[in-house]
């Protein structure tokens, strides 16, 4: 099969520090072509990809300070892809809904991943005109807030298997990892962290949208004895981070769609401590790959109840559910399913 995977410009593929979006788009198209399959990567130029690279714009955008207009780079990507469009058998998206307009004028079967939020009030009267975009959750609760979306199937993100080892845990110390912001409530864990008699360490950006929260909020608490801010690190640098956490706190204040940093840390062997919101019951296993609580409370009282997991299970449960080759098969059985559906009309017009 011919697939195109058409990636945002903001991050490198995969990103060189934080980076969600961009890190699915890279397992699934290495794992695309593992699989054997012909795959074209759409993407900034300093990428990195075992699929056919084409480098819409030399490098990727956040890191460029001089970047003035970041919606000009993405303009030429849909232009570039509508260029090629019909060397493919499928195109898969993950740009939001950029594409829809350019792609539902070309014959050529598409479909996009939507990795973000849908509860923003614009969004309804978008998919109400674009009712028949087929589009994939990356959790059944990122539908609620939007259900009239043409869903075709709810594909939970994935890692290579090896990416991640095991790690035992041993090193005195709560982890969180990701995004200094409001909904990822920080404060919460170093809340948490300090009312259970724990160290907590903060690996984590800050956009410049969450400059202010991080000054005003978070930048006070780091002077606690009890915190380490170790700020953005690496894909190499995870795996000591959370494979000698005790635990991880994930403590959100938002539907989240999925939460990435649940299943890296499942796959050191880290059990998560998570608030009982979006996508949480569905990533995690209740006193099997961490605890679900809905308080911080509670979830001080899971902190003292970590031991009580097996790490050994905890990264059991990555390899049931959420490895990238998983993933890619998934997304192959959709691919199949809506060329499949584009055929007829096609025989028709002949």
């Amino acid at each position: 099969m011919k697939i195109a995977q058409v990636s945002s410009l903001m991050e490198a593929v995969p990103p060189k520090l934080y980076g969600g979006t961009e890190r699915i788009v890279a397992y699934l198209t290495d794992e695309l072509v593992e699989l054997g399959h012909e795959v074209t990567l759409f993407a900034s130029g300093d990428s990195r990809t075992k699929a056919t690279l084409e480098p819409v714009w030399p490098h990727a955008l956040r890191l460029d300070a001089g970047m003035k207009d970041y919606l000009a780079p993405h303009i030429i990507l849909l232009e570039t892809l509508a260029r090629r469009a019909e060397e493919f058998d499928i195109i898969h998206l993950h740009i939001d809904y950029l594409g829809y307009p350019m792609l539902q004028r070309i014959d050529v079967p598409f479909v996009t991943t939507l990795h973000g939020r849908l509860d923003l009030p614009e969004l309804r009267r978008l998919y109400e005109v674009f009712a028949h975009v087929p589009v994939v959750s990356i959790s059944d609760s990122q539908r609620e807030p939007m259900p009239i979306a043409n869903y075709v199937e709810t594909i939970y993100h994935g890692l290579p298997h090896d990416l991640l080892k095991a790690g035992p845990g041993n090193g005195d110390y709560l982890a969180f990892i990701g995004r200094i912001s409001p909904e990822k409530a920080p404060d919460a864990a170093i809340r948490i962290a300090g009312a259970a008699g724990m160290n907590i360490k903060i690996a984590a950006k800050i956009d410049n949208v969450d400059r202010a929260y991080f000054q005003e909020k978070i930048e006070p608490l780091l002077a606690l004895p009890h915190v380490e801010y170790i700020g953005e690190i690496n894909e190499m640098q995870k795996a000591d981070f959370l494979g000698n956490a005790a635990g991880l706190l994930f403590p959100i204040a938002w539907r989240e769609p999925f939460g990435l940093a649940m299943i890296e840390a499942m796959a050191c062997g880290t059990p998560v401590i998570a608030m009982r919101c979006g996508s949480v019951p569905e990533v995690l296993e209740d006193g099997v790959s961490g605890f679900i609580v809905e308080t911080e409370e509670q979830a001080v009282a899971a902190v003292r109840r970590l031991a009580t997991l097996d790490r050994v299970k905890v990264r059991q449960a990555f390899d049931d559910r959420f490895t990238g080759r998983r993933m890619a098969e998934d997304y192959v059985r959709v691919y199949h399913r809506l060329i499949a559906l584009r055929q007829p009309a096609q025989l028709k017009l002949a």
